[in-house]
């Protein structure tokens, strides 16, 4: 049913609790993990000049180690894993990934924003995925 499971990531500890329940998913399925880290291009734009390069790469940065970490919690459990770092907007980019590499699954936990802060930013990354994807869309609280 499932062979392909996408778990987006920001390093936090928000994505090791989506990243159990994927795991447990893509073990009864045989799929295989996806890792999806987005660097958020309008933080990059907001730091201009010489800041720039360095926002950008420490962001990268940030994005290779938590895809890593998927794909080590992955291989622990036996699994296959493939990681992606993108630039854009992140429920845009999870999105398109989701399409683009034929995900079964998205598998995702909401960063716990209180109904004030959702009003104050228009809604978090997660609940714009589950509005937009294609696919199926586990929100693990």
């Amino acid at each position: 049913m499932y062979d392909d499971i996408l778990v987006p990531t920001d390093g936090s500890d928000a994505v090791d609790r989506a990243l159990d329940h994927a795991i447990r998913l893509a073990t009864d399925h045989g799929a295989t993990l996806h890792a999806l880290y987005v660097v958020d291009q309008r933080i990059a734009a907001a730091n201009s000049g010489d800041l720039h390069d360095d926002v950008v790469e420490d962001l990268e940065s940030q994005g290779e180690a938590a895809v890593d970490a998927v794909a080590e919690a992955a291989a622990e459990a036996g699994l296959d894993a493939e990681t992606h770092v993108a630039y854009g907007t992140p429920d845009t980019e999870i999105v398109d990934y989701a399409d683009e590499a034929g995900i079964d699954v998205i598998v995702m936990s909401p960063e716990g924003k209180s109904p004030r802060e959702r009003i104050q930013s228009l809604g978090s990354v997660s609940d714009r995925v589950a509005d937009d994807a294609s696919v199926p869309v586990f929100l693990i609280k």
